[in-house]
């Protein structure tokens, strides 16, 4: 045997011994990452927070590669992209709901406007605002994904006391949209874990089953070819020594060397004798 056959044997057995660890295992990291990153959001920059989605994406495929889904890849590309989405969506909604636990409600005017560039996907717009006193207004300017609103024109907004988060009009502080497409995305991401968890289950399955058979097979060779012929000149094996063998199978395995299946008056049990010199069915 190659070593990459063997080595692929080694993984096979591995995970028939331990299919349970492995289906817990990746189901509690997978649980785990989404709220795990969501947390990680707030303190870490973008470029960090893409290296870690990065590290998360290899070390799942290699996960759901030793549960033996062959669709692993295409998969856990589907479960990193929907994981990556749905906790984006979860910082909006925190964000939202922070909002309106603290913020303030206050009357400003729009002094200054400006959108982004052509070249960006989404041209936002950006609103400075000042208070009626025309003192500045703190903390970062407000956004809006389209042009709501022009100079001059007077607003009621929540506001964050603290300046951390962006002022928002009431009617954009709603956090349902963000919970629902977060509840949702992480919703796909555990469905496709399931559905790989179950395709590699069968897949395991099926590969177990294929290797019981072959040791089945071989142990009934050694035995038509190492039992002793009984005073009528057959050889007699029990069939539930061989579950995964099929009585035709085992006819055919005893063509291979030489033998004939004894077809009726076995009692529940297989015979198999000499083949005749010239016999049709040998």
């Amino acid at each position: 045997m190659s070593g990459v056959a063997e080595a692929e044997e080694n993984g096979r057995k591995g995970r028939a011994r331990h299919p349970v660890l492995m289906v817990v295992a990746v189901g509690c990291y997978v649980l785990a990452v989404i709220p795990g990153m969501f947390l990680l959001t707030v303190g870490i920059g973008p470029v960090v927070q893409i290296l870690l989605w990065f590290l998360h994406g290899v070390l799942f495929i290699e996960l759901i590669q030793r549960l033996g889904a062959k669709e692993s890849k295409a998969v856990a590309a589907l479960v990193v992209f929907t994981s990556t989405l749905s906790v984006y969506a979860a910082a909006m909604a925190h964000d939202d709901l922070t909002l309106q636990q603290r913020g303030e409600t206050a009357t400003v005017t729009v002094v200054k406007e400006w959108r982004d560039p052509v070249t960006s996907k989404s041209r936002g717009s950006h609103y400075l605002l000042e208070r009626q006193d025309g003192t500045p207004f703190p903390g970062p300017e407000m956004e809006t994904a389209t042009d709501l609103y022009d100079v001059g024109q007077v607003l009621t907004v929540i506001a964050d006391p603290e300046g951390e988060l962006r002022p928002q009009t009431p009617g954009h502080a709603d956090s349902t949209a963000e919970l629902v497409g977060a509840g949702t995305l992480a919703a796909v991401a555990l469905g496709a874990v399931g559905w790989m968890i179950w395709r590699g289950s069968v897949d395991a399955r099926r590969q177990n089953n294929h290797g019981a058979r072959q040791e089945q097979e071989e142990k009934l060779r050694e035995a038509l070819r190492t039992h002793p012929v009984d005073r009528r000149g057959y050889i007699k094996v029990v069939p539930e020594e061989y579950p995964d063998v099929s009585k035709q199978r085992a006819a055919g395995i005893a063509r291979e060397l030489g033998l004939r299946a004894e077809a009726v008056g076995n009692r529940g049990s297989w015979r198999f004798g000499e083949t005749a010199a010239g016999d049709p069915h040998g």
